[in-house]
């Protein structure tokens, strides 16, 4: 049976011991900077889990879960939107060229001054938030389906129609393999956008959701309460990075090999 050294398992599984180490470090700093302030502008680690018990799980979970919906519906909207225009871009350079402007001047456009517009046009209920979280995801999933799409080779495209390949065979055979990984990219990037989106549209007007009990909070000036809200969110964000992750895992198996 083989021995393996301190070193020689740090070497070859340190990833797994930087998460905990930077968790403690984390909390030992956390620790250190509350010691010098007030609770009401920076509360102890202890003081957000009090909170937190006070509070009670249930009432998070109903937060929690109505701010899931609306960044899990955003993200499903502009994955059918950004995927099919991304795709129609990419294969046509005069529609590239003309809808181009008009796509980066509405992203530029800050989502803070849009959502109360959207809240007013669609009302308080949970439609405008899941606008608003589709919107925010909208940009990047679309810019990495027109570079996914574009980094296809030509000539293997060329070569697979003088094979006599249809174009649906070549796009599930070639060109969604090819953009496989760029796409996936914009995936982690909108679904952990589409949060921040939802908690906007929360913040323009709702009565419930993890958005608006940081601004309940904020009106009260509960900061421990504050901070229990922002580590949901932080959860949330990581929880849907990592599902894609996970799709990332399962659908590209030559991109494991390599790893």
């Amino acid at each position: 049976m083989a021995k393996y050294s301190v070193h020689e398992i740090w070497q070859e599984h340190y990833e797994y011991f930087l998460i905990p180490l930077g968790v403690i470090c984390f909390w030992g700093l956390w620790e250190a900077l509350a010691a010098c302030y007030e609770p009401y502008l920076l509360p102890s680690p202890g003081e957000v889990w009090t909170r937190f018990q006070e509070f009670g799980g249930a009432q998070l979970i109903k937060h929690f879960q109505v701010t899931t919906k609306e960044a899990l519906f955003g993200f499903g909207i502009a994955v059918i939107v950004a995927f099919p225009l991304g795709y129609l871009l990419a294969h046509y350079p005069i529609l590239e060229k003309c809808l181009t402007p008009y796509i980066v001047g509405f992203q530029a456009i800050p989502i803070l001054a849009l959502a109360p517009l959207l809240v007013v046009w669609f009302g308080f209920g949970n439609f405008s938030k899941v606008l608003v979280a589709a919107l925010v995801a909208f940009f990047p999933i679309l810019t990495n389906t027109v570079l996914g799409f574009h980094t296809t080779s030509l000539a293997l495209k060329e070569l697979l129609s003088i094979m006599g390949a249809k174009r649906r065979q070549i796009f599930w055979k070639l060109e969604i393999p090819g953009a496989l990984p760029v796409l996936l990219g914009g995936l982690k990037l909108g679904i952990t956008l589409s949060v921040i989106g939802a908690v906007v549209g929360e913040f323009a007007g709702a009565s419930v959701g993890l958005g608006y009990l940081v601004n309940a909070a904020r009106g009260s000036f509960d900061t421990p309460l504050i901070f229990v809200a922002l580590f949901s969110l932080s959860v949330l964000g990581i929880a849907f990075y990592l599902s894609v992750t996970l799709l990332e895992y399962l659908v590209i198996p030559w991109k494991r090999d390599q790893s």
